[in-house]
């Protein structure tokens, strides 16, 4: 005996509540911090501001890049930007980097660091702090092959594509 059109319809309705209320919750982004990128230290050749300006577009791009992947949500980084800018190394300043963290609000920091070999060898990096107790650190890198825009735009989007978004 076929079920009327209503009993049916109850039914699909049953089978789509069950099968939404399975799935698990969408989780809220992560707050982070993307701290102002810099160039590490001791590096054969001083950075020209060409150089300067590059490392700002890297950044901002990368900021992009996580805001669109709907993972992270990024805090404003300003109320610490001069102290970020006056650090000579967010690597080896005892812990500044999840200080500057933690005085934003954020749940986790990134700080980006570009290692420049010659103009033909440059290597991105780019380090994240979860800023919970005892969380290690997790270190993403990407090699580039000429001191451009280009192969800036490139490794930034292939690092975060490739290596940071891949769970």
């Amino acid at each position: 005996m076929p079920m009327p059109f209503g009993s049916t319809r109850s039914l699909v309705l049953a089978g789509v509540l069950l099968a939404a209320a399975a799935l698990p919750a969408r989780a809220e982004p992560e707050k982070v911090a993307v701290l102002d990128f810099q160039f590490a230290r001791g590096a054969p050749l001083p950075p020209t501001e060409e150089d300067r300006a590059r490392l700002r577009r890297t950044a901002d791009t990368f900021r992009d890049l996580l805001k669109e992947s709907g993972r992270y949500s990024l805090v404003p980084t300003e109320p610490v930007r001069m102290e970020v800018a006056e650090t000579a190394d967010l690597r080896a300043c005892g812990g500044c980097a999840e200080r500057f963290g933690r005085k934003l609000g954020a749940d986790g920091v990134f700080v980006g660091e570009i290692q420049k070999v010659s103009n033909l060898i440059l290597n991105m990096n780019v380090y994240f702090k979860p800023l919970t107790e005892g969380a290690p650190e997790k270190a993403y890198s990407v090699d580039l092959r000429g001191d451009t825009d280009e192969s800036f735009d490139r490794g930034i989007r292939y690092l975060v594509k490739n290596q940071l978004l891949v769970r």
